[in-house]
């Protein structure tokens, strides 16, 4: 498609191409004797051409060579092309000669050189470059010569090529100083100094650079530019009456604005900027002019706009009047916030409410860094006002962080979704790894939404993109639809996005009959009596979009029946709880409806409603068409009731009473005992309504870990059905005559508990709560709610028993043993659990009489031998009266607590579990000492032992369980005195006894020695 152009838009070429960047350059070169190589003078001149830009309109080239006479090889008008040049330059031949000349080629370069006769142009600047390996035979007409150039404004650069000099050894000083006087002030700048020949390519580079920038200068020696490389048109920004242009170049890339209006341009000096752009501060290249807008204020005030992203490195944006002197006045200006951000790169003013007047600024930082460092971007919201023009609203920045540089372009677009509102669109060229996205805002009275209407991804675009986003506008109707479009570009691609209209669609479903009665069936379904309905779904559609577009349109619906809800109460005829999708076509500006039967069957839940859901979309599968309005709904949902039997207002009032008993009793001071021979519990209990009927009554059973159920049984002949169900082993939930509960009517329950032998806890608790879908006042609930409870104390099976290794001790006198402690015996305490409970917090505690009167023990506790137990020894105890001395043991028959002073063993027991056992082993010296010295015949040692429970426990020990003893009795022995004479005659007696034995014996043949028969028969052989 042509876009037609005013004649006067071609104006600014004309500008462009006048502005004052000429260059006349002459090359005064050396071509006497003493330069050798040739070659390398040509290969620098080639070079240093190739890097000007020859052409009659920019640089032009001369070359003067000399020796004893100078000569013009060609003048600047001579060569149009750069490539001209080069050859002439690749066949230039040396003149020779035996003198060097310098100061007369200086003189005809200045007088004749820039001429225009010569091809020169007065408002070109001027360059002389003199290179020369020698210092000059007529120095003296130098300065004369100088000065001719100093009249004719010409900048010189001075190039000294030492290779004559270093190949004879020579010293190069007077030539350096003639050169240096030669070159423009300063030397660092405009003078260069080479080893020899071949080492002048190597300031090619250096030297052209200097000569580019001389390229702007005003005046002599100047390096600082005007508008010369202005780089007009970076950015431009078109109105009824002209055009603003940016010129990020200008003044040493400070940047600046140019209007152009009719053929009139108009542009501020460099000092009209001085305050928002110090010139302290102009080496950080501000950029002014990167981007070029303007925003209408009411009263039809109108104030430019321009950003300049690296303004003090955060970036800056500026407000301002242009004046017709040139002059500047800035109302307000914007500061970036973060390094390098790059704010005000973009700006995007925007009229959100089409009076004509700016309402919002948009002002993008592309390279706003983010969370974990990424490269998000971000674009500030303004709003426009009156006492404060620019206010800030608040940012815009994508979700989650990427790579992204939002607000790389920005563009705004008309009323899309006609609220009302314009709106705009973000470009995001870095998002999905470099693919891009669009965002689109929707714009507000108060500005712009905060979060994307739409994002369109590259990656959901037929083709591979990569920087989609980069730029974007959406003013234009290419496919002739009235709608607008919005063209995107990305790299090497522009993608069209064709806006659609937007239509609202106000659906409404109405059900008959409204009700659903749980009592009258009037059709069959499925083989079962079952309540018929039907819905009439409608949909009225309108637009406020204009234009050609085809206002008919499909659209695609779904239905369900209780969708979230378990169990299957309604359906709809010749299908499920859900409708097949269905399409129905509608039209701006009618109401088209369908039909939808359902039916209910019977079912256990009468007190919610049944809910009908419709959910719908516009189908746009065949063609593209129209998109729902924001805020038009995608669903509609209509509840249908049951008919309850509750009053003209169909509102169930219910009193629910429950009463509960238990046939035990036990208080904190007086508990019950669960002994072995009681081990069930029985609680009874009633439910009664009394006022309307309660739906969905439910009876809520939970009790302590203390108790097993055994049994929940309610009365037979009662008419109301009761279904239970575990909550899990400690809770019931019954279901009371579901669905209704009846007015008057009543039920009872027997429950039967078993006492848990795992859980022992000093209460038993039943609660039992009845509640019900219906309505129940405040004033009676709190008899919805039975508890009882009862106080209990645990009587375990326990044996304790005790057994010794010692039972009797025999004390011997002096003399007859040796003298020390006597045995070590050992005592065994065992706690076995006979019964089923589990049984903890048993403590044993041992009495040991161990000390009589002065300290003198007679028996002493070694060591206490534990497993599944802890034990600590206490204290001695001390008798009712003093403990008995040792002398009166013969008038004292029994030791025991009662007499002596006792050694007391606690021992902790640990968990005992049902048949398990619990064995404590006490270890006890005799001490010999102490009965050897008493007066007494036999006594007996009494140790008692204790089995106990801690403070608080639940259990309760019966007498025969708590006590065991263990008895040790000591008898002491006396020696008996026998007569020498009975003791020698004893021994006298049974010598002679055994001296007859022996005779006897012998006589018998008892010591004579047998032969064997060989020996016989060996003897008989000899004799004969």
């Amino acid at each position: 498609m042509e876009f037609p152009l005013s004649p006067h838009l071609f104006l600014p070429l004309v500008f462009l191409t006048g502005c004052p960047t000429y260059m006349d350059v002459v090359i005064v070169l050396d071509g006497s004797n003493s330069i050798y190589p040739w070659s390398e003078v040509q290969t620098f001149l080639r070079r240093l051409v190739g890097r000007l830009f020859i052409d009659p309109e920019q640089i032009q080239v001369g070359l003067v060579q000399y020796g004893e006479s100078s000569v013009h090889e060609w003048s600047l008008g001579d060569f149009r092309t750069k490539e001209e040049v080069v050859r002439a330059a690749r066949n230039l031949s040396r003149r020779e000669g035996r003198e060097t000349k310098t100061a007369q080629a200086i003189m005809m370069a200045c007088t004749e050189g820039f001429s225009q006769s010569h091809g020169g142009r007065p408002e070109a600047a001027r360059l002389l470059v003199v290179v020369t390996d020698g210092e000059s035979h007529d120095g003296e007409e130098l300065p004369e010569a100088l000065k001719a150039c100093e009249a004719g404004r010409v900048t010189r650069y001075g190039i000294a090529v030492l290779g004559h000099y270093l190949r004879r050894q020579r010293d190069p000083s007077s030539f350096l100083q003639e050169i240096r006087a030669i070159a423009s002030d300063p030397d660092e700048r405009f003078f260069f100094n080479v080893t020899d020949e071949a080492a002048l390519t190597d300031i090619v580079d250096a030297l052209g650079d200097r000569i580019f920038g001389l390229e702007g200068s005003h005046g002599e020696n100047e390096s600082s530019f005007g508008l010369e490389m202005s780089q007009i048109g970076f950015s431009t920004h078109r109105l009824k009456d002209g055009i603003l242009f940016g010129m990020v170049g200008a003044y040493d890339w400070g940047g600046s604005v140019l209007w152009l209006e009719e053929g009139h341009r108009l542009f501020p000096p460099r000092t009209a900027l001085e305050d928002e752009f110090p010139p302290a501060l102009q080496n950080h290249a501000a950029y002014l002019g990167y981007s070029v807008s303007s925003m209408l204020l009411r009263g039809g005030r109108r104030l430019f706009l321009s950003g300049a992203p690296r303004f003090r490195h955060r970036g800056k944006v500026i407000a301002f009047q242009l004046k017709k002197n040139g002059a500047v006045r800035v109302a307000q200006s914007l500061q970036g916030e973060q390094i390098g951000s790059y704010f005000g790169s973009e700006l995007c003013p925007l009229d959100t409410d089409g009076d004509g007047t700016t309402d919002v600024l948009l002002v993008a930082a592309p390279m706003f860094l983010g969370p974990q460092n990424k490269e998000t971007g971000r674009v500030y919201v303004y709003l426009v006002g009156q006492q404060s023009l620019l206010t800030l609203q608040g940012t815009r920045q994508p979700e989650p962080p990427q790579d992204s540089r939002f607000g790389f372009a920005m563009g705004a677009l008309p009323d899309l979704n006609q609220d009302g509102f314009a709106d705009v669109a973000v470009g995001a060229p870095l998002e999905d790894g470099h693919r891009g996205a669009l965002y689109l805002y929707h714009g507000t009275q108060s500005g712009v939404r905060p979060h994307p209407a739409q994002r369109i991804a590259a990656v959901s675009m037929p083709q591979a993109l990569s920087y989609f986003g980069r730029s974007v506008d959406g003013r234009l109707d290419l496919d002739g639809d009235d709608l607008v479009d919005v063209a995107v570009g990305a790299q090497g691609a522009a993608i069209l996005l064709s806006s659609r209209p937007i239509v609202h669609l106000d659906p409404s479903l109405d059900v008959t009959p409204p009700a659903i009665s749980v009592v009258q069936r009037d059709c069959r379904r499925r083989g079962q009596e079952a309540a018929c309905l039907s819905a009439a779904l409608c949909f009225q559609v309108t637009s406020r979009t204009p234009g050609h577009w085809d206002r008919r349109f499909h659209v695609r619906f779904t239905a369900s029946l209780d969708e979230w809800t378990a169990g299957a109460r309604a359906a709809f005829d010749g299908s499920g709880q859900r409708l097949s999708p269905r399409q129905l076509r509608l039209s701006v500006g009618n109401v088209t409806c369908e039909q939808l039967h359902f039916h209910v069957l019977d079912t256990s839940d009468y007190l919610r409603p049944v809910a009908l859901t419709v959910t719908f979309a516009l189908d746009n599968t065949t063609k593209p068409g129209p998109v729902l309005d924001e805020g038009s709904p995608t669903s509609i949902r209509k509840l249908v009731p049951f008919s309850k039997d509750c009053g003209p207002d169909n509102e169930c009032v219910t009193d629910l009473v429950l009463r509960a008993n238990m046939d035990i009793r036990g208080s904190r001071k007086d508990p019950f005992v669960v002994r072995g021979s009681r081990r069930k519990v029985l609680v009874s209990a009633t439910l009664e309504n009394r006022q309307e009927n309660a739906y969905n009554t439910s009876l809520s059973l939970s009790f302590s870990r203390n108790f097993h159920l055994s049994s929940f049984t309610h009365q037979r002949d009662s008419p109301v059905k009761v279904e239970c169900t575990a909550l899990g082993p400690h809770g019931q939930l019954c279901s009371v005559g579901s669905p209704v509960f009846q007015t008057g009517a009543k039920v009872t329950f027997l429950l039967e508990f078993e006492f848990s032998c795992s859980f022992l806890l000093s209460q038993v608790l039943v609660r039992l709560t009845a509640t019900s879908d219906s309505l129940e006042r405040n004033g009676t609930l709190q008899d919805n709610t039975a508890q009882t409870s009862a106080y209990i104390q645990y009587e375990p099976h326990l044996l304790f028993s005790s057994e010794s290794t010692l039972h009797r001790y025999e004390v011997h006198p002096y003399g007859t043993l040796p003298v020390g402690p006597g045995p070590e015996f050992k005592t065994t305490l065992r706690v076995q659990n006979l019964g089923c409970y589990v049984v903890s917090g048993l403590i044993i505690s041992a009495l040991l009489p161990a000390v009589a009167h002065g300290g003198n023990y007679f028996l002493s506790l070694s060591q206490a031998i534990t497993n599944n137990a802890s034990c600590t020894v206490q204290n001695l105890t001390e008798p009712p009266g003093p403990p008995v001395h040792p002398e009166e043991l013969q008038h004292t028959s029994r030791l025991n607590g009662s007499n002596t002073r006792c050694q007391v063993v606690r021992c902790y027991l640990g968990r005992l579990a049902k048949g398990t056992e619990i064995s404590i082993g006490l270890l006890r010296l005799v001490h010999n000492e102490f009965f050897r010295r008493a007066k007494f015949k036999s006594l007996t040692v009494v140790s008692t032992f204790e089995l106990g429970t801690e403070e608080g426990s639940v259990l309760q020990l019966t007498e025969a369980s708590r006590w065991s003893e263990s008895f040790l009795e000591v008898i002491q022995s006396r020696p008996i005195l026998i007569s020498l004479w009975i003791l020698i005659g004893s021994v006298l007696g049974g010598l002679l006894l055994l001296a007859l034995l022996v005779f006897c014996l012998w006589k018998l043949g008892f010591f004579s020695r047998k032969k064997i028969p060989e020996e016989e028969k060996r003897e008989e052989k000899v004799e004969q």
